[in-house]
């Protein structure tokens, strides 16, 4: 399965190659001949049909590279979540372990460490209390609204004219885009955090300065792998980053008009519906942190959803020979918002204000 990455790079050669053929067409358009002339009514203001036998080039077929922009995502984390950054059932703390050595008695252990010296406890005969963060829950609403920047991305589009209006040509186009999106937020807010705290007896020994990390060995400091468990919720924070990664694809279709303004450049115009799918991921990295101890908290989590609008567009062409033009073109799609939930968290794709830039290559038939 292809990465984003290789789909943006792969991109962003679509967009060098195609300046690379506006460079070599307009170098050799002085020469080139125009499109066949348009055989209309210019003084009805009547739709004439375009009659099936015509010399005239009514269809056309078009591909080329775009930027996409002023596309922004919004991020929401609210309740209570569950943290998946360390693992107790095998002696995995926030702050510290405790785990089997190879000594092969299960009661006491050399494998353990710790981070910080507010562990230790040394009033009756000495604990190590270990931490393990299980939920935490935002202190109100954690929200971001963030703008993207310019994605780069691929469209293409078939279209037929129908009728001669004056000295334009109208018809239809179906396009289709596909725009790679990623946007990140890095905010941070406080929180509430529940931690599950497991004090270990050290038996009286002389426990080493932290922060320390003893070996699998049985040899070295030996504590009791007993422990005592209790649950408290403490006052802490949220760091980190949170993404949305999508593909957005769209699919459009409607009216399109067509003129000659040169012997050399035409103009179109264009508007109707479009459908919008968005599919991908939403992932957070994030830091929980309280008192001395912080833990690791990943996930991730996917959905695909629809969205509607339309689309109005225009784009320029010039003729460098008579069966290809170069077009440089503008296209504002308005679609609704793509949502995607879970864990405690929702990320919005924004598409109210989507505007698109394209440049490619044109061939009439």
């Amino acid at each position: 399965m292809q990465t984003l990455h290789s789909i943006l790079r792969r991109v962003r050669l679509h967009v060098f190659s195609a300046w690379c053929l506006a460079g070599c067409f307009l170098w050799a358009a002085p020469s080139a001949p125009a499109q066949p002339e348009v055989d209309g009514k210019p003084d009805s203001s009547a739709f004439v049909r375009i009659p099936s036998d015509t010399d005239d080039w009514t269809r056309h077929f078009r591909i080329g590279a775009l930027v996409g922009m002023n596309v922004s995502a919004s991020f929401n984390e609210s309740g209570v979540f569950n943290v998946s950054g360390n693992n107790p059932a095998n002696g995995i703390y926030d702050d510290g372990y405790v785990r089997p050595d190879q000594n092969g008695d299960p009661s006491y252990t050399s494998y353990w460490g710790y981070n910080n010296a507010s562990q230790y406890n040394p009033a009756n005969g000495g604990t190590i209390a270990m931490h393990a963060t299980t939920q935490v829950a935002p202190l109100g609403n954690m929200s971001a609204n963030v703008d993207g920047g310019a994605f780069p991305g691929f469209e293409m589009a078939y279209g037929d004219n129908l009728w001669y209006w004056k000295h334009a040509r109208v018809g239809w186009e179906l396009g289709f885009g596909l725009l790679p999106i990623s946007i990140s937020d890095n905010s941070s807010t406080l929180a509430n955090v529940t931690q599950t705290t497991f004090t270990y007896n050290t038996g009286g020994i002389i426990v080493p300065t932290a922060p320390y990390q003893g070996g699998p060995g049985g040899t070295g400091p030996i504590i009791s792998t007993a422990y005592t468990s209790t649950n408290t919720t403490t006052a802490g924070s949220i760091t980190g980053s949170r993404s949305l990664d999508v593909m957005l694809y769209t699919l459009r279709f409607g009216p399109s008009f067509y003129w000659d303004l040169t012997e050399h450049v035409g103009m179109s115009l264009g508007a109707g519906p479009a459908i919008g799918i968005v599919s991908g991921d939403c992932k957070y990295s994030e830091i929980i942190t309280t008192g001395s101890s912080s833990t690791h908290n990943t996930g991730s989590f996917g959905g695909t959803d629809v969205t509607f609008g339309g689309y109005v567009n225009g784009a320029l062409m010039y003729h460098v020979q008579d069966d290809a033009d170069i077009f440089i073109g503008v296209q504002y799609m308005p679609m609704g918002n793509a949502a995607f939930s879970g864990a405690g968290r929702e990320s919005r794709l924004n598409l109210g204000g989507q505007l698109d830039f394209s440049i490619g290559i044109n061939w009439p038939f």
